[in-house]
């Protein structure tokens, strides 16, 4: 597994490990029983597919709920797809899953012999990159996105091959910043968003150009994203918080050596309120299923918060 996210992934489990095992137990046998007789993980709708997939797994490994039962149907469904023609999320997420499984219990879905599907994956992804610098989600595109350029290296980096012309995707997330903080998610996006903001983060660090002494505007950013709630909105524009910018803000302001500076204890009270009493957690406060995915950010954020030692003071900037 690649170096930022072997990094993000233990530090999950760490913290994880501190939560009371209740939670752990109630969560973790929601997570195995969302499991499809053919291995894969789903959504809230249709068959399994990769993408839910890898969040399942995520979580049932920083739980330590990835047993090798788990492990080994999930490893056939994803050889299985190996062969078909999925979309570049999809692709990605199959790597990524492959990578925890291996990881985690030495299932092998992907063997290092085959090098001839990494070169064609890394052909693809050359596909989708822009004269910007950075990668668009489809081969179309004519302009990078944030969020799939963090993908689009991660990838490299999980198949342990070169990311291309580093430089040049430094330049492209620097054009992506706004002028208030934070990053953009594409070029003619008016504002900057939670999400594309953790993204470049992301990005940065993956590559070994984060400077956090450059990045105070993103930092102030990040913490009015705080609401009364007590998670994290996407955007400005949004009323309301929800668990996806909560775990990847945070996750942000960890990178940024900054997570003093947000109120931690109403940042976990939210999160633990997005749990759903049958198990699994809800994206947001007026949503009603939980689902694979916000699972994992409700999960991640609470061990995130977990690993920020108690002793460290928190100061809400909001009072």
């Amino acid at each position: 597994m690649s170096g930022y996210l072997q990094e993000l992934t233990l530090r999950l489990a760490l913290g994880a490990s501190q939560l009371e095992p209740l939670l752990k137990q109630r969560h973790g046998a929601w997570l195995q029983s969302c499991q499809h007789a053919d291995g894969g993980f789903a959504g809230r709708e249709g068959q399994s597919d990769p993408y839910y997939t890898a969040f399942a797994l995520r979580s049932l490994w920083i739980l330590g709920e990835l047993n090798e039962s788990v492990a080994g149907r999930a490893g056939r469904f994803l050889r299985d797809r190996l062969q078909r023609r999925d979309s570049v999320i999809d692709l990605i997420s199959l790597i990524f899953a492959a990578a925890i499984l291996e990881m985690a219990t030495g299932e092998v879905v992907i063997s290092d012999d085959d090098t001839r599907w990494r070169d064609n994956v890394a052909d693809l992804l050359s596909t989708l990159r822009c004269g910007d610098g950075g990668f668009a989600k489809t081969p179309e595109g004519r302009a990078g996105s944030t969020y799939q350029t963090f993908l689009s290296v991660l990838c490299f980096e999980l198949m342990d091959v070169p990311v291309p012309e580093p430089d040049r995707i430094a330049e492209f997330l620097e054009s992506q910043r706004h002028d208030e903080g934070g990053y953009l998610e594409i070029r003619v996006a008016k504002r900057a968003g939670v999400n594309p903001t953790a993204a470049a983060i992301g990005t940065l660090k993956t590559l070994g150009y984060l400077d956090v002494a450059d990045q105070t505007d993103t930092i102030e950013f990040l913490l009015e994203m705080q609401s009364d709630e007590g998670g994290l909105t996407a955007n400005t524009r949004i009323p309301f918080a929800d668990l996806l910018s909560s775990f990847t803000g945070l996750t942000t302001l960890v990178d940024l050596e900054a997570a003093d500076q947000i109120s931690l204890a109403r940042l976990r009270s939210y999160v633990q309120s997005m749990q759903s009493p049958s198990g699994g957690f809800v994206g947001f406060a007026l949503d009603q299923t939980a689902d694979v995915e916000y699972t994992f950010y409700g999960l991640a954020g609470l061990a995130m918060i977990a690993t920020i030692p108690p002793d460290l003071p928190t100061v809400d900037i909001r009072t």
